[in-house]
């Protein structure tokens, strides 16, 4: 298996800042809570307006990919970010929850174009049969990313000052993108633009993904997938509030080791997914989460903060994995197949507005059943419906 390394390094450092900008909004959400005056129900919006414009930026963004390359695609991605970061300055001097749902949706629209651009450029960067490794060890970044920003982000969210201070974290992470945006601008990185004769058409678009039915029953699984994890991380510090009884630092500090968690077995898959099928390991870890989301819904353990924690184990290789197992084997449709997953994604603006609904209702405990339930159907996925199993039940 060959890898193309500096290219690789990059998109490493890219996806370091996209798991900081995706765990943010568990941070805010409990911040904004507090800030705001918000039930849960009104503070899902946070994961509504991050996550909606996955179902309607993919196919223009594909375009664009298809027309101008994957380079032109992530420097317009950084800047979007770096651009949503920095929208959540007014968004504190206004005191206004609206100009922060704008603030998350710019910053989602920019995450959005990174992650059609990205995922299938990481499994172009190097021979096919590395694409799992690969996707498994750029996310290890995403992972790292999540881990080390709660503990940073709540100091800077409650340690300056009494009053909340939910944009310092942010104004940081700009900076940051911006300088990631000048290396990639200079950097030799490939661009890999389709053909000329290749033309983007989305009625084609839809017409040809038919042909792939395990891309079409892997956009089924990433849409509950993303709306699983949303849901799991979203509520972590709430169950930990009112469930085992912390404060929000302590709370914080369970959901780094979440990430740790998350970020240590990510790196390990890499290995483990030279010796053991893609598709086996997503069952078999959906087993386990379906096991931890029962016990901490329906019993007391005195560890219940563990094992919500140990999530972030079997979580941790689904996205990856699930994408290169919908994209596997299509070749040049790898783009296009990204935007259609990426689609998926919208699965987080879906479940978690169901799970404050029933937060609200009956407890946040209860409403961990609607993550559980998702990750029902993921396993189901992973063992009946993906290429090989396919393959398979074909030979016999």
């Amino acid at each position: 298996m060959k890898h193309q390394y500096k290219p690789l390094i990059l998109l490493c450092l890219v996806f370091l800042t996209v798991g900081s900008m995706f765990c943010m909004n568990d941070i805010l959400l409990p911040s904004l809570i507090q800030h705001f005056k918000l039930n849960y129900t009104q503070a899902t919006m946070i994961q509504f307006s991050f996550y909606i414009p996955y179902i309607i930026f993919p196919l223009p963004i594909a375009w664009m990919i298809h027309r101008f390359g994957y380079r032109v695609g992530l420097l317009v991605a950084l800047i979007t970010c770096s651009l949503g970061c920095a929208l959540f300055f007014p968004a504190k001097l206004f005191e206004s929850y609206l100009f922060v749902l704008l603030a998350i949706f710019t910053l989602s629209i920019g995450i959005t174009v990174m992650n059609v651009a990205a995922n299938p450029f990481i499994t172009l960067l190097g021979t096919p049969e590395g694409a799992h490794i690969r996707m498994n060890f750029v996310q290890v970044f995403s992972r790292i990313g999540y881990a080390a920003t709660p503990l940073i982000a709540t100091a800077l969210i409650y340690g300056h000052s009494t009053e909340i201070q939910f944009q310092i974290p942010y104004l940081l992470l700009a900076g940051i993108i911006l300088v990631l945006a000048f290396f990639i601008y200079f950097s030799k990185m490939p661009t890999f633009k389709a053909e000329k004769e290749d033309k983007f058409s989305v009625p084609e678009l839809f017409r040809e993904s038919i042909r792939y039915k395990h891309l079409f029953y892997g956009v089924i699984a990433m849409f509950f997938y993303v709306g699983a994890e949303a849901c799991t991380a979203g509520f972590f510090i709430p169950y930990m509030k009112e469930v085992v009884g912390l404060s929000d630092a302590e709370a914080a500090k369970y959901l780094t080791l979440y990430y740790i968690f998350a970020a240590v077995m990510g790196l390990a898959a890499v290995f483990i997914l030279q010796f053991v099928k893609a598709y086996k390991l997503v069952g078999i870890f959906g087993m386990f989460m379906i096991f931890c989301y029962l016990v901490v819904i329906f019993m007391k353990t005195g560890y219940n903060e563990y094992i919500l924690a140990s999530l972030g184990l079997f979580l941790s290789v689904m996205f990856p994995t699930i994408f290169s197992l919908a994209i596997e084997n299509i070749g040049a449709f790898a783009g296009k197949g990204s935007a259609l997953l990426n689609i998926a994604i919208v699965g987080g603006a879906v479940f978690p507005p169901i799970q404050g609904i029933v937060a609200d209702s009956f407890s946040v405990k209860i409403s961990y059943l609607v993550p559980m339930l998702c990750f029902v159907v993921i396993t189901f996925y992973a063992f009946f419906f993906t290429r090989i199993p396919m393959m398979q039940r074909n030979k016999t």
